[in-house]
């Protein structure tokens, strides 16, 4: 597999295409002669014809309604000479005879519309297509008002086709003369058409190229197929069988509805939907038909909208809704299906309203059905299906939800939680950029291309989905510094677990050591920001901080930090030794402090006396001992805050804080005379004094964490874990949050540059942070856009300890150790195709990149 990628390169970077398809006027008329090839000893002839031939056009023909997956039921390939028919059912088997041909880099096959041909030929027979030409990229090039195989063959070849033979059963055997007619044209026609479209796109080429321009239309349309051959096949898992089919269903039906339906029924309405749709999955998968057969849409609808009481009922209710589908397609099938006929009564079950524990329903409909005793056949094929499907209970409707309040409410307040963190819009735009020679650079969002064609650095190639050709020569190639993944489409999907109705973004490497790298390995770096679930969040976050002790462990840097003292006072307690001579009297853990302040301004009036003043102490300790005012009081809750953090608190307390400070120090009433404007403290006069110390107060700051996805672009000093209200966030208490996290504006995703925040921090992307032993003299300077309260401070200590002891090398394992440590607390099965432990994540910056160092220290000067 590997050789045949890095041939698929080649192929990308040096198209071969010079050579003629067919030339000369085709013949509208077919010869009635071909070649039926169903036994071994004719696939092997087969073979010895195609590999003399330097270029032949392949077709399939696929079958779908009687399988779960699908199947390829027919190849046709046609040479300059002759058409062949391929009986893949017979030779299923075989069909590895003709791999070496279709990888075989020096012959070209020609397709059309090959973005599933190649994944069928794979998912079936193991065959990778190496060397492609596809007829829909070249009309993509050329803007064809049409892209259909049907409209090429009528436009150039003057011939019609009867498109409702590909809907036939291909599976049947003989294959009647009208099909094995539409079979033979599809690909008898395909090297005359794809020769007449290369003819266009080197006369295109001619007319609208300038002399400097190094765009070459037909490389182009031979890069573009190519890089279809590098798509691999993988099977569609979802979290819950059923579970997309049926948020679809309900969706459709509902918003039909519009505001007529009532609550219950809706709720009514969503459950039945979701059951049926789980048991038709698990049917397909057990008999091995596709959904369509088993249960049709519109019969779910029914049957969830009137439910009916008994057997007959249920039988005519299908009946009838089958008859308001496409007759032509389904005249032939069965209604009900004979795998609902032979399951009637588990449908009958479902149905019911009474039932009390859906989670036993469909373990036990398939013990009846592959137990022991079981009255359907246990395949390979089934079994394998069966197991990879994740019965997932806590996504099944357990009981009525409007009988019960309880299940109501935590339903409520899960989907208020998702639509609250979750990504409001698409994250991957898969948006494609060119550099200047036609190669593909990256896949981006459309804010990225917009950005390049408002600076005039590059021309609109493509409108969709939208396409760029860089107008400059950019620095580097992602297949030149390995970095595949780079040049891949991306879904937007959950990676563990297929979820695609809610994801948000989770950064792999924790953004308290990435915002620290060096800038050429986070800039535009992407491979280590993935979409996840809230399920699959809260596990590997979870993951995440158990390392993040294990690497402070390692290094010897605690998380936290430990102690912070107010750097006005280190004067007074410098030139006092009696202040000095004991640590434990200076200094106080940040968290506490702003407990300790917060639950003086709130509560400090109503407080017994002996609390408010072991609280009072905890404050006096970061003023060095003195007394202290309300002013001092709002101080010490802004202490170690970054400038997002701040601007939080102000918003939400700010305003209670200036009417209440004066009331809480009933015996310093007199000494409240400091202006307004004194409260607010310079958070980068906090010393800190470092000692192994953790307060169990401060450990809280680990709990989950959880903010908006909107978040990410809009203030650059937020990471996960850059301070309190971000790292306190639990699944829980984020539900009972004030309004003040949950703005309900959309989100400006940022597509496949989502790293960009962590390069625009704080002044130059370093934190000057030092960290030193208090000895009664030095005083630690504290950049004020970080934050003391979360683990900041142990990331850049950690990362200029990797780049000190190991260099540059060293940041690179160390990701690859937090890779591992994801991969093995998800194991998740839908990463994009060129993701990889060992990626390397360098790059350099060219001479318009924001981030090339000439161009910051140019906005450094301007500004």
């Amino acid at each position: 597999m590997r050789l045949v990628t890095a041939e698929i390169f080649e192929l990308v970077e040096n198209p071969r295409l010079e050579f003629s398809f067919i030339d000369g006027i085709v013949d509208s008329e077919i010869s009635e002669e071909y070649t039926w090839v169903e036994t071994v000893s004719q696939l092997k002839e087969l073979l010895d014809v195609l590999i003399k031939e330097r270029v032949f056009a392949v077709d399939t023909e696929q079958h779908s309604l009687r399988s779960f997956l699908g199947f390829t039921a027919l190849i046709q390939i046609s040479t300059r000479k002759e058409d062949y028919l391929v009986d893949t059912i017979a030779l299923h088997d075989s069909m590895g005879v003709l791999r070496p041909v279709f990888a075989e880099p020096s012959i070209c096959k020609v397709f059309h519309g090959a973005d599933n041909d190649v994944l069928w030929l794979q998912r079936d027979f193991h065959i990778y297509v190496v060397n492609l030409f596809d007829t829909a990229k070249a009309c993509d090039l050329l803007s064809k008002p049409q892209k259909s195989l049907a409209y090429l063959l009528e436009t150039y070849c003057g011939v019609t086709t009867n498109k409702l033979l590909q809907r036939e059963d291909w599976r049947q055997r003989p294959l009647s003369k009208e099909m094995v007619q539409y079979a033979r044209i599809d690909a008898h026609y395909l090297l005359y058409i794809a020769n007449c479209l290369i003819t266009e796109l080197k006369q295109q080429g001619t007319e609208i190229s300038c002399p400097d321009d190094k765009f070459d239309f037909v490389l182009e349309a031979s890069r573009r197929s190519n890089m279809t051959c590098l798509q691999l096949y993988a099977k569609e898992v979802e979290a819950f069988p059923g579970e997309s089919a049926a948020s679809s269903l309900t969706s459709r039906h509902l918003n039909g509805q519009g505001a007529v339906s009532s609550v219950y029924f809706k709720t009514e309405f969503q459950d039945l939907v979701m059951r049926l749709c789980a048991w038709r999955d698990i049917m397909a998968r057990v008999h091995d038909e596709s959904l369509r057969y088993v249960l049709s849409d519109q019969a779910i609808v029914a049957l969830a909208d009137r439910p009916p009481m008994t057997l007959a009922e249920i039988c005519r209710t299908i009946t009838q809704a089958d008859l308001n589908v496409d007759l032509s397609f389904n005249s032939l099938l069965p209604s009900p299906s004979s795998v609902v006929c032979s399951h009637l009564d588990d449908v009958h079950t479902l149905l019911q309203d009474n039932i009390s524990n859906l989670n036993d329903i469909f373990p036990m409909i398939l013990q009846k059905c592959l137990g022991s005793s079981g009255s359907c056949p246990l395949s390979i094929l089934n079994y394998a299906l069966l197991v990879n499907c994740n019965l997932k209970v806590s996504l099944v409707s357990k009981q009525n939800m409007v009988k019960s309040s309880k299940q109501v409410a935590r339903k409520t307040s899960r989907e208020l939680f998702v639509q609250k963190f979750s990504c409001k819009t698409p994250v991957y735009h898969n948006c494609k950029i060119f550099a200047n020679d036609g190669r593909l650079l990256c896949y981006c969002d459309r804010r990225k291309l917009e950005w390049y064609l408002h600076r005039e650095l590059a021309k609109l190639v493509d409108d969709n989905p939208p396409a760029i050709m860089l107008l400059f020569e950019p620095k580097g190639r992602p297949e030149d510094e390995d970095n595949d993944f780079y040049i891949q489409s991306k879904k937007n999907i959950c990676v563990c677990c297929g979820e695609g109705n809610h994801y948000l973004r989770y950064r792999i490497i924790p953004s308290c050591y990435r915002i620290h790298f060096p800038e050429h390995l986070k800039s535009h770096r992407s491979h280590d920001i993935v979409l996840l679930c809230v399920d699959c969040h809260e596990v590997a976050h979870s993951a995440a901080e158990k390392y993040k002790k294990q690497i402070a462990a390692e290094f010897g840097i605690p998380l936290f930090v430990s102690k912070v003292v107010d750097s006005k006072e280190v004067q007074v307690i410098s030139g006092s030794s009696e202040s000095a001579t004991n640590d434990e009297e200076v200094g106080v853990p940040p968290l506490q402090l702003r407990t300790a302040a917060m639950a003086l301004l709130r509560h400090g009036p109503r407080m017994p006396s002996k609390r408010r003043e072991e609280l009072m102490q905890i404050v006096m300790r970061y003023y060095g001992g003195r007394e202290i005012t309300g002013a001092d009081l709002e101080a010490a809750l802004l202490v170690g805050m970054s400038p997002h953090e701040r601007r939080r608190l102000k918003k939400k307390k700010g305003i209670s804080f200036k009417h209440s400070a004066g009331s809480i120090l009933p015996n310093m009433q007199n000494n409240v005379g400091c202006t307004e404007t004194s409260s607010i403290v310079d958070a980068s006069e906090v010393g800190i004094l470092n000692s192994s110390d953790s307060t169990k107060a401060e450990a809280c700051n680990g709990q989950q964490e959880f903010r908006k996805a909107d978040d990410d672009v809009g203030d650059s000093t937020i990471g996960a874990d850059s301070g309190v209200d971000e790292v306190n966030y639990t699944f829980k208490d984020s539900l009972k949050s004030d309004t003040h996290g949950a703005s309900n504006r959309k989100g400006d995703c940022i597509g496949n540059s989502d790293d960009n925040y962590e390069s625009r921090g704080p002044s130059n992307g370093t934190v000057e942070l030092n960290h030193k032993k208090y000895d009664g003299t030095a005083q630690s300077k504290h950049n004020s856009k970080l934050s003391l309260l979360g683990h900041g401070p142990h990331g850049k200590q950690v990362v200029n300890h990797l780049l000190k002891e190991y260099g540059e090398d060293g940041v690179r394992q160390f990701c690859q150790r937090w890779r591992q440590v994801f991969v093995e607390a998800l194991q998740p099965r839908f990463l994009p195709a060129g993701w990889d432990v060992m990626h390397s994540g360098r790059r350099d910056f060219g001479e318009f990149s924001v981030y090339n160092p000439a161009n910051k220290a140019l906005d450094l000067v301007k500004s």
